[in-house]
């Protein structure tokens, strides 16, 4: 007998084959099982070692053991004339068949799986003139010098985009996966390119090597490849010849011309005032207040070296906006700022939408007196005429957004908002503003997704961790609400307003105590900003000192205070509060009025905007002052010029019970209660038990099905309280 017979009758073959199928099948799976489970790396190289070394053996093993019906058995104990062939072979061509087509099924399962889970489409065609551009690495010994290699990024970027045939993934998606260890394939299936441009970045004193690779993902092909050594003088010539060189490699082979478009680069060509531009960009991206201070202070560096470096000019105008959100600087006076800033940058270059979105923007935001309907509308228009021009702009969308939700358009807001996150949607930001906006439609399980998202690409952003914090207590976890706000304080230490938002939740809990250390901290940093003269305000309500809570309310009034943080409007609110209590709403009407005249004007057409705040308040006092057709003429006029700013009060169930008491419509409100609120949080409203004490609604109060309402809030703010009170004791003690 021959030896391939000899293989052949002892089954040799047949376990090799079916060791294969088997093996395979396993190393697949456990391989990609494995990572799942939390397993170490090596675990899966481990299970691929052991079947590759396990094959030798096996086969050694078949020589010599035969498959029988009474089991395994030596050869030699096998008779010589008995046919294995209809038992033990017919077994391992079954098994070696049906571990083939389970391993097909599972491949099969697996790869449309990946298709799912990576949220690409496998059915997207991918143009081939397509590019992503990814953080060039910083090699430098300085770590400090990340953000020259990530500026040169974002700069060839900007360059790259302006090519009309080149489909460049946006910034932020492509900063996404910078230190990811994921594969050039991995990363343009995700961000949907056909080529990607990666570096690295070596600095060293004057001398700079910036070493660039254009590479076709598919295959891994090197497009184009080259190596500079330079003094940082010819930084903007690096920048012009690499991203002409990628332009030209891209069209050559993929659109069979060269590219006839010149590309511009940034208008400075003084190395140090772009050093101090890129220093402002990587202090910007989390838009914290330390942050914002000291990109202004980097940008306004550049710009005393170069003053017509425009693109320092743009970036400042944006930083005066986001200091404005943060509480930085006032809305009236950055006005004039940004205005100026952008007005310079538009007489050069007419066509920087950016300049113009902001420009629009702040010039009806930022006004002290509210601006007209009509001129909202118009800058909607004006601002979606922009996005249209330039989609992959996402600045202007940011602020048409805003200008949206001014006016209850929160449902285009959102389409907005989706349509940016379809062209970037790794962008931290858009990903941030979309969590909130779902958040203010009490859509919070979507927002918390897009907060969290957000944050695995930037972890520092302390806004991010507050609107998360919010989220918490409008799902009545108080827990949740401390942490977060206490993870926002740890990433910006400098803004006063995290640690006033904690004062204030604790003051509404009445712990005092807690609450006066982070007092103290918005005191000292702060001792003259809206959110000092808040706490101090809520900190009368929780001691119950009168005194000091009209002292703290006069002194908001007095000093002319912004709204922020509804400070203007809780300061009104209070003193009329408590003059109903007293039964001197008339005269406390009156003092306001002779303070701030107009303050009360209902048909003035263009009053200040924090005025609106203090008439809704004012009708718990016109409650008990005027005569019942006067009042309800007033309501009339308030609903009418909310409708003209597009609110519908019937939208607002908070809106349309305090309306219904004031009416005298009780049944209606005690529905509403009932229907609306008793299944809610009372950590959703603040401060409800002092609303209720007012005269308007004491026959809502007094109805035994509130009563049974009013106890459950009790109990439930009490839980609450006594949980952060344990938790801030642990925390002390572990401090």
């Amino acid at each position: 007998m021959s030896l391939f017979d000899e293989l052949k009758r002892r089954n040799v073959f047949r376990v090799a084959l079916a060791y294969l199928v088997i093996g395979w099948l396993l190393t697949e799976v456990l391989t990609t099982i494995l990572p799942t489970l939390g397993a170490p790396d090596w675990a899966a190289r481990a299970v691929i070692l052991i079947f590759a070394f396990g094959f030798l053996p096996a086969i050694v093993l078949s020589w010599f053991y035969e498959l029988t019906p009474e089991g395994i058995k030596r050869d030699d104990e096998v008779r010589q004339n008995e046919s294995t062939a209809s038992g033990p072979g017919n077994t391992l061509q079954l098994v070696t068949i049906a571990g083939a087509v389970i391993l097909v099924l599972f491949l099969g399962l697996f790869s449309a799986q990946q298709g799912v889970d990576d949220g690409v489409p496998t059915d997207v065609l991918i143009s081939d003139a397509s590019v992503a551009v990814l953080p060039f690495v910083n090699m430098s010994s300085d770590q400090n010098n990340e953000y020259f290699s990530d500026g040169l990024t974002e700069t060839l970027l900007h360059m790259l985009a302006q090519h009309p045939e080149l489909n460049v993934a946006a910034r932020t998606s492509s900063f996404a996966f910078k230190n990811q260890d994921m594969t050039i394939v991995e990363i343009a299936k995700m961000l949907g390119v056909a080529h990607v441009l990666e570096g690295s970045v070596q600095r060293v004193g004057d001398r700079v090597r910036v070493t660039a690779q254009l590479i076709r993902a598919d295959d891994g092909f090197h497009v184009w490849s080259e190596t500079y050594n330079l003094t940082f003088d010819d930084i903007f010539g690096i920048q012009d010849q690499i991203a002409e060189k990628v332009a030209n490699a891209l069209t050559v082979s993929l659109l069979g011309e060269a590219a006839s478009i010149q590309l511009a680069g940034v208008t400075t060509k003084n190395s140090d005032a772009y050093d101090l531009y890129l220093m402002a960009l990587n202090e910007r991206v989390t838009f914290s207040y330390g942050g914002l201070r000291a990109a202004e202070d980097l940008l306004k560096g550049a710009l005393t070296i170069d003053p017509d470096f425009l693109e320092a000019k743009t970036e400042l105008a944006g930083v005066y906006l986001h200091q404005v959100e943060t509480g930085l600087l006032d809305p009236a006076s950055a006005r004039m700022e940004i205005t100026a800033i952008a007005d310079q940058v538009l007489a050069v270059r007419p066509d920087n939408v950016e300049a113009y979105a902001i420009k629009l923007y702040v010039d009806v935001a930022y006004r002290s007196e509210r601006p007209s309907p009509e001129e909202m509308f118009k800058v909607v228009e004006q601002l979606e005429e922009i996005v249209a021009q330039e989609p992959s702009n996402y600045q202007p969308r940011i602020l048409l957004t805003r200008m949206l939700q001014r006016l209850q358009r929160n449902d285009r807001a959102l389409e907005i908002l989706q349509d940016a996150l379809d062209l970037d949607p790794f962008n931290p930001r858009i990903l941030y503003e979309l969590g909130s906006l779902y958040a203010a439609e009490s859509q919070f399980e979507e927002a918390r997704t897009a907060i969290e998202k957000s944050l695995e690409i930037e972890p520092e952003q302390p806004n991010a961790f507050a609107t998360l914090a919010r989220i918490g207590l409008q799902n009545g976890d108080g827990l949740e609400y401390l942490r977060q706000f206490l993870q926002a304080i740890k990433t910006d230490a400098k803004d006063h307003e995290l640690p006033g938002g904690v004062a204030i939740f604790l003051y509404n809990l009445d712990l005092v105590a807690e609450g006066d250390d982070f007092r103290d901290r918005v005191l000292a940093i702060a001792p003259t900003s809206e959110m000092a003269y808040q706490i101090e305000l809520s900190r009368a309500i929780a001691t119950n000192d009168r005194v000091a809570g009209v002292a703290a309310a006069r002194r908001a009034i007095e000093d002319d205070v912004a709204n922020r943080n509804s400070a203007y409007g809780s300061a009104v609110q209070y003193l009329l509060r408590d003059a109903n209590r007293r039964g001197d709403a008339a005269e406390a009407l009156d003092y306001l009025e002779e303070t701030v005249p107009g303050i009360f004007d209902l048909e003035a057409d263009s009053p200040q905007a924090k005025f609106r705040s203090a008439q809704f308040a004012a009708f718990e006092a016109w409650y008990v002052t005027l005569p019942r057709d006067e009042l309800d003429s007033r309501l009339l006029l308030f609903e009418k010029l909310a409708a003209a700013y597009g609110f519908d009060p019937q939208e607002n169930p908070q809106v349309m019970f305090t309306v219904a008491t004031l009416r005298g419509d009780s049944e209606g409100a005690i529905k509403l209660l009932l229907d609306e609120f008793a299944d809610e949080t009372p950590l959703r409203y603040p401060g409800w038990a002092e609303t209720l004490q007012q005269p308007q609604y004491a026959d809502v109060v007094a109805d035994p099905r509130v009563q049974v309402v009013i106890r459950s809030w009790k109990e439930d703010e009490a839980r609450v309280r006594d949980q952060v009170r344990t938790f801030l004791a642990d925390l002390q003690a572990t401090t």
